[in-house]
């Protein structure tokens, strides 16, 4: 008899922890629509302004290294290596 209760204890934390997954599921994708329907970014923000990675761009066109680049703009080499190479 207590085989039979601990069995369907097992599976009702088994349904209630598939039906908080769900829940959780619905309200990220309602808070994302929601977001997204307002203009407002989702995410980490950016971290560095598009016009800084363009520069960044320039630079290694004409010959920088990437010490001298980071010097210049402020930029990270690590973040350097991640927005020049692709």
């Amino acid at each position: 008899m207590g085989r039979i209760a601990f069995l369907l204890l097992a599976l009702f934390a088994e349904m209630e922890r598939t039906f908080t997954a769900e829940r959780a599921a619905h309200a990220h994708a309602h808070a994302r629509a929601v977001a997204e329907a307002a203009g407002r970014r989702i995410g980490r923000p950016v971290a560095h302004p598009a016009d800084k990675i363009e520069n960044a761009r320039l630079l290694k066109d004409q010959g920088a290294g990437y010490g001298e680049i980071s010097a210049k703009t402020g930029i990270p080499k690590t973040s350097l290596h991640r927005y020049l190479q692709g």
